[in-house]
């Protein structure tokens, strides 16, 4: 599941592609074909992002609220836009650009209402300028469920995933089965601090890179890693390989329905 860097990316995208103008608005599978014809042809004049939530906003009330879920995907491309599969819940198109959506969890049509019900249920976000760590912390430490949990539960934090939740806590030397209860009001400052640094980085370049300059293949003269996920990362996915730092072995082990992976020499108890 893509996580927070990748929806707020693509608000940045559709913002750069469509606000602004009349947006010809499809859905070929037809799903959505309703109210792609209430949309067709007014004008995106807005995008928003809180965590895995994108929201496209036309009109005054008008938002489409997507959620990517497992198997969403979305592809921009350029004029003219080629004739759309009937796998594409929803085509937006203008004269330079058009993008497609196929199979999220969630594509519909909301109101003002709706949209603020849904940023309701959701934590504070480390890439929204409104995220509040103060509001996640209470949260986090009155729970004896373990902060690996936590992290990964949106009505705590919002945006963070698998691999944000198992980097930062390697980078900060916390054991992902500390109960939240345990976690100091400091390392929750370093940990949200970190987690807004990395999540925008993962913005600006399109991918998650989690080692410091000091720990990339160039500095330590290691290969590359090679992963369909992309960027350098300390644990994420390198189970049984030896630890950048101390050269133990990585585990994984099952932990909120998600694959969790961790070193137990760098990250102690």
């Amino acid at each position: 599941m893509p996580e927070g860097h990748t929806i707020h990316r693509l608000a940045k995208d559709c913002t750069a592609r469509f606000a602004g103008g009349a947006v010809s608005v499809r859905s070929p599978q037809g799903t959505f074909a309703g109210a792609a014809a209430l949309l067709d042809g007014a004008e995106l004049r807005t995008t928003d992002a809180h965590g895995k939530h994108l929201f496209l906003g036309f009109r005054d009330s008008d938002w489409v609220h997507i959620h990517l879920g497992l198997f969403g995907k979305v592809t921009f491309g350029d004029a003219p836009a080629p004739p759309p599969t009937d796998t594409v819940r929803l085509r937006l198109a203008n004269q330079v650009s058009y993008v497609d959506l196929r199979g999220p969890t969630t594509c519909a049509l909301i109101t003002d209402d709706e949209k603020a019900a849904v940023h309701g249920r959701l934590g504070p976000d480390p890439l929204r300028a409104d995220g509040d760590p103060a509001a996640a912390y209470r949260r986090v430490s009155r729970s004896r469920t373990t902060i690996a949990a936590l992290l990964m539960d949106q009505k705590v934090i919002a945006g963070v995933g698998n691999v944000y939740r198992a980097e930062v806590l390697f980078r900060h030397g916390i054991d992902p089965y500390r109960p939240g209860k345990d976690i100091t009001p400091a390392e929750w400052e370093a940990i949200w601090a970190d987690l807004v640094h990395l999540m925008h980085e993962g913005v600006r370049a399109g991918r998650i890179d989690t080692v410091r300059p000091e720990h990339t293949p160039e500095a330590m003269g290691r290969p590359p890693r090679v992963d369909d996920h992309g960027g350098e990362v300390y644990v994420y996915r390198r189970a049984n390989l030896p630890c950048h730092i101390c050269g133990g072995e990585i585990r994984t082990a099952g932990l909120a329905a998600r694959n969790l992976f961790w070193c137990p020499g760098c990250q102690r108890r």
